[in-house]
């Protein structure tokens, strides 16, 4: 029997820095009272593959049939589900979103088929909700202890330059397509690519200074944008080239990089829900798990009982109503200490006679070798700071 994960999965042994992201995450979304929803993994097929058929996320869906032999698929995103989510809600409809996403694309550096999204989405949204969720991103980051670089741009303001430059209008989507590639290919490549459509002079378009796309009518929207992240406190590039894979944007565009990945590691833009105007931003877990500069929440204990079994317990359920995760082993210390290192538990604490006598007992940190003997009220006090 073959008991290997699947290629693109993998098992997370331990997902305790995972979780401190996500709480992370979790509490800057709280904090902008976006409410957090729960949706099926499994979709009707049709439904996960909505209008945009061509878009390579949506090519890249995994399908299976139920014994109905129903045609069904695993979400590769979330933002299609607001389509039933929105229904009849009051606006802004300000939701979030944390679980698990699929695409059966090729596995290479950063990527999986299973991966953990991070959503944040308004539908009903101005600019100013815009310039919210690239502050909530801003938030994020600097608590994760992340440097980045936040691009901007508008899918209207490519589609008016590509209009001004000639490309014709049934080329729009496949040209933006490349274009979007040149932050990945050589620009050699990706003005070849071009040829086909006829369209490689715009390269020369997206080489000009900002200043020069003012120009352009919707260049206002990216102004727009400029100005309330400004007001915020948020600094943000413009990109000209900048288009994202996914076709259904239909305004402004984000896209967030670190010069510690190639790949990038927070992405969204605006969009209809329902005929509504709505914009999001997603957090990819798994890319920020290999990124972010945080540690576990809390130390963890594990306490040997050395023949004092009950007052290990009382000890243990008094550390753990003061949300610091205990573990009681009985018997050989040498045993409980290889234990401890195994798991990079923090703290060792020896409960025998005569420290239950003298109501001290030895804390041992694990990390640096030290010991030292503490009342309990003055092992909590020094364990929760």
């Amino acid at each position: 029997m073959v008991t290997s994960a699947v290629k693109g999965f993998r098992d997370i042994e331990n997902a305790g820095k995972r979780n401190a992201i996500r709480n992370i995450i979790e509490n800057v979304f709280k904090n902008y009272n976006f409410i957090p929803v729960e949706t099926p993994v499994i979709e009707a097929e049709e439904f996960v593959r909505g209008e945009n058929t061509n878009d390579e996320a949506v090519s890249d869906t995994f399908k299976l049939k139920d014994r109905g032999e129903r045609a069904l698929a695993l979400r590769y995103e979330f933002t299609f589900q607001l389509k039933r989510l929105a229904i009849n809600k009051k606006l802004p409809y300000k939701r979030y979103e944390i679980g698990y996403v699929f695409r059966d694309e090729p596995t290479a550096g950063n990527r999986w088929k299973q991966f953990t999204q991070c959503d944040v989405d308004v539908v009903g949204a101005s600019v100013k909700d815009e310039a919210e969720v690239l502050r909530i991103a801003s938030k994020i980051f600097d608590k994760l202890g992340i440097e980045i670089t936040i691009n901007v741009n508008n899918r209207k303001l490519l589609n008016e330059i590509l209009q001004k430059a000639g490309v014709k209008p049934e080329n729009n989507s496949a040209v933006i397509k490349e274009i979007d590639k040149l932050d990945k290919l050589k620009e050699d490549e990706v003005k070849a690519n071009l040829k086909k459509y006829n369209a490689e002079k715009i390269l020369e378009i997206f080489k000009k200074k900002e200043k020069d796309f003012e120009k352009y009518e919707n260049y206002k929207e990216v102004k727009a944008l400029k100005e309330e992240c400004k007001a915020l406190g948020v600094e943000v590039v413009f990109v000209p080239f900048l288009a994202r894979g996914l076709s259904y944007y239909n305004g402004s565009i984000y896209e967030i990089k670190t010069k510690e990945m190639k790949e990038t590691i927070s992405a969204g833009g605006s969009y209809l829900v329902n005929g509504i105007q709505s914009t999001g931003i997603s957090f990819g877990l798994d890319r920020l798990e290999l990124l972010a500069n945080i540690k576990e929440e809390s130390n963890k204990v594990l306490i040997i009982s050395l023949g004092q079994d009950k007052e290990a317990v009382k000890l243990a359920e008094n550390l753990r109503e003061n949300n610091l995760p205990a573990t009681i082993m009985y018997g050989k210390v040498s045993k409980a200490l290889e234990y401890a290192n195994s798991y990079l538990i923090n703290y060792v604490i020896f409960a025998g006679e005569e420290e239950i006598k003298k109501k001290k007992f030895l804390l041992k940190n694990m990390k640096t070798g030290k010991e030292e003997m503490l009342s309990e009220k003055s092992i909590v006090e020094k364990l929760k700071n």
